[in-house]
């Protein structure tokens, strides 16, 4: 019988599929990057998943979320994503942690268990909390910034956070770094400027010109104290499609296996 993994063998070799089968990595946010990310790595032969997320798969999940069907609606996200790693790679170990990651739940978390963090949080408090704890611990962490309001799926980058630009979530994530004395964080973002909730028109428009909104949460954007007044009266719910996050999350389960492979060697 065929190998689940021989595809992925011919390009990296038996000694790197052995590494990713000994790794264990924790993905905190199982949305529409989240989601993607944890597909890709179960996919990938990575041995160990811990898949931390406190919310449900919610119908408005539908468009974008790899987890989210109709027969998961009302399951708890880590439950959906466990059952589906199973059903792709039963090898692999999942640990679910039903809660959110924040400065009052980051202590149940010992980040030296882990070879590698990804950060699919949507808040900006939540992120810098799990990258301090992960940077406090010598553990490789990469975090994903802003993907809603965004259609552009070939503006994505992985670079350090500190050389990004146009993305308003890394704008912030960068004077917040600052602030705590952290001073590199390998990160994916978009170069596409954020479009506002309505004013796209697909037949006319390229899909990278529009630059009036940020693809973040008002409340994100009120942590950091960098809300117009303007903006706040809009609705705080970003538009999203299925083809941006999604991309977003393979970018960075790429970056992931590549590291670690790297990193063993």
């Amino acid at each position: 019988m065929a190998d689940k993994f021989e595809r992925t063998e011919l390009l990296l070799g038996r000694e790197a599929m052995e590494i990713l089968a000994a790794s264990r990595v924790a993905v905190f946010g199982l949305g529409g990057v989240g989601s993607y990310v944890t597909e890709a790595l179960a996919r990938s032969g990575i041995g160990a998943l811990d898949l931390i997320d406190k919310d449900v798969v919610n119908i408005s999940n539908l468009n974008r979320q790899i987890l989210a069907t109709f027969e998961t609606i009302g399951m708890d996200k880590t439950e959906a994503a466990a059952k589906r790693v199973a059903l792709i790679n039963p090898d692999c170990r999942v640990t679910p942690h039903k809660i959110f990651l924040l400065p009052e739940t980051a202590d149940s978390f010992d980040f030296r268990d882990y070879d590698y963090v990804v950060d699919a949080i949507d808040t900006v408090t939540g992120k810098l909390t799990l990258i301090e704890k992960a940077k406090a611990a010598g553990t490789p962490v990469i975090s994903c910034m802003g993907t809603g309001n965004k259609l552009d799926p070939t503006a994505l980058r992985a670079a350090d956070l500190f050389e990004t630009t146009v993305c308003p979530l890394a704008r912030i994530m960068r004077k917040e770094c600052r602030k705590r004395g952290i001073t590199e964080l390998k990160c994916v973002y978009s170069e596409e400027k954020p479009i506002a909730p309505g004013t796209a028109d697909c037949r006319e428009t390229p899909w990278n010109v529009h630059a009036d909104m940020a693809g973040e949460t008002i409340s994100d954007l009120k942590s950091c104290g960098s809300v117009p007044e303007e903006t706040e009266r809009r609705s705080p719910v970003p538009g999203s499609v299925s083809f941006v996050p999604s991309a977003a999350g393979l970018i960075i389960a790429g970056e992931v296996i590549r590291d670690l492979i790297r990193r063993s060697r």
